[in-house]
């Protein structure tokens, strides 16, 4: 894009490089925030499914122990809620899990073992372990929207703007730089012309 190689325009370049380098390190530091941040959740999110799978595995086994495990039926627990807070990270509102409400199927109490109400509870430790999961992995995909953005924040400034308004700035610069040696040359052919014809007018 053209530039005006004016004072003005000059001015204007300065106080945008200025602006740019202000906000730079701001932006570089939230870059830095969320990739940290990514990285913990993502660390929180396996640390839960490793808990989700060894619970899962001691409740399969546990379950085998019964020779009517069939009694068991894969939906007699259902998740009924998820209950999330929200938190501000970087300046992204993220949800973070709060707990989950499940819904029991109904059984004939006098004809299903009692083992299936310790099954439920165990279900249900399985399964609220998963849904946390699920909200860290909800938490990692919005921080990663964020940092897309704020990463093509931080090129577009150190990679195009900060070297663009530096290039205006001696541009505009050398410029004007030129054209005050021409105005001093003009000026000195003046005053000499001026001198020779008011010598000769002298004569």
């Amino acid at each position: 894009m053209a530039i005006k190689l004016t004072k003005n325009e000059l001015k204007a370049q300065k106080e945008s490089l200025k602006m740019y380098q202000r906000y730079l390190p701001t932006l570089q530091l939230k870059k830095q925030q969320l990739q940290t941040e990514i990285r913990n959740i993502e660390s929180r999110a396996k640390e839960v499914r490793f808990r989700r799978d060894a619970l899962h595995a001691e409740f399969e086994k546990w379950i085998a122990v019964f020779a009517d495990a069939e009694s068991f039926a894969p939906d007699t627990v259902q998740v009924l809620e998820i209950r999330t807070s929200t938190e501000n990270i970087a300046g992204v509102s993220i949800p973070v899990f709060a707990g989950a409400e499940f819904e029991r199927g109904l059984y004939n109490l006098y004809t299903t073992p009692l083992w299936v109400d310790t099954a439920s509870d165990k279900l249900e430790k399985v399964l609220s372990l998963e849904l946390e999961a699920n909200v860290l992995d909800e938490q990692v995909r919005l921080l990663q929207q964020e940092l897309r953005t704020t990463s093509q924040r931080v090129n577009l400034f150190e990679k195009v703007k900060i070297p663009e308004a530096k290039s205006n700035i001696k541009k505009i610069s050398v410029y004007i730089g030129d054209q005050q040696v021409a105005a001093v040359v003009r000026g000195k052919i003046s005053k000499k012309n001026l001198v020779k014809v008011t010598g000769e007018v002298a004569e």
